[in-house]
């Protein structure tokens, strides 16, 4: 009646996609948009967390089976560059840190450090003041030489953004950079309570650690930018336009940084 050879029915029989399967294709659309937002960041986890925010109802198992399947994954893996470093610091200050890097307010405790980033027109590096509440960059600072006033341009962009009212502690290595008289003097004169890492132990001061590897994992991705002003661009739209505003974080219930602290600011003022 309808002219079809009975071979030609089967074979669309077996081939015709189920409910399931169309559902699937929806799916790793909407998983595709997630993480290629993300920057090709997002491992499952966040991208369930994205879906589940949209609307979504997914297992996470789910999304991790779609995402196998289509090859997508999490940046993964940037070793860092190996080194002896020496020579006596001026100033040791006490770890008065101790690793509680689990605090309840904002501008309780900072932590700070500097990191390289290749660029062909030579090194670049970079200094970051992270709030231990949120994780949040509260001050940056990025330049060609790893001098003290790297370190203190960055304190100093953290301490005029933040505007603490009372007396914060801000933990560093003992590198020279924060064991100068210029930085013992900016500290007293700003209310800042310093605190250093025992020698030679990068866990100390860990979240600083941890916030380098996923800028190089996520973003710098081993490559070298052609010039300094492109690595500085590139770093900016990290920090300030995902990693503080959109970056989900296991310590801050799966939230960004400035997401956490306005949920915080909330609940103290019922609004």
């Amino acid at each position: 009646m309808m002219d079809v050879h009975p071979s030609g029915y089967y074979a669309w029989c077996r081939n015709a996609m189920s409910d399931r399967a169309r559902d699937d294709q929806r799916l790793l659309g909407l998983i595709k948009h997630a993480w290629l937002e993300s920057g090709g960041v997002y491992g499952y986890r966040k991208i369930h967390q994205d879906l589940r925010e949209i609307g979504e109802v997914c297992g996470k198992h789910r999304v991790a089976r779609l995402m196998r399947e289509e090859g997508l994954r999490s940046q993964t893996g940037y070793r860092r560059r190996p080194g002896r470093y020496g020579g006596k610091p001026a100033v040791v200050s006490p770890n008065h840190l101790n690793r509680q890097f689990d605090v309840t307010a904002p501008n309780v405790a900072w932590v700070t450090d500097i990191t390289y980033i290749r660029t062909y027109e030579g090194w670049l590096y970079l200094s970051v003041v992270i709030d231990l509440f949120s994780r949040q960059v509260v001050g940056w600072s990025m330049k060609p030489r790893m001098t003290t006033d790297l370190a203190l341009d960055a304190l100093l962009s953290a301490v005029w953004r933040r505007k603490p009212q009372k007396p914060v502690m801000i933990h560093s290595d003992q590198g020279s950079q924060f064991s100068s008289s210029d930085w013992q003097s900016f500290l007293k004169a700003n209310h800042l309570e310093g605190s250093m890492s025992r020698r030679g132990n990068c866990h100390d001061n860990a979240v600083a650690e941890s916030f380098f590897q996923l800028l190089k994992r996520e973003r710098i991705k081993q490559r070298i930018y052609p010039t300094r002003e492109a690595a500085k661009s590139d770093v900016f739209d990290y920090i300030e336009m995902f990693y503080n505003p959109r970056r989900r974080h296991g310590t801050s219930d799966d939230v960004s940084p400035v997401e956490y602290e306005r949920r915080y600011f909330q609940s103290l003022t019922g609004v």
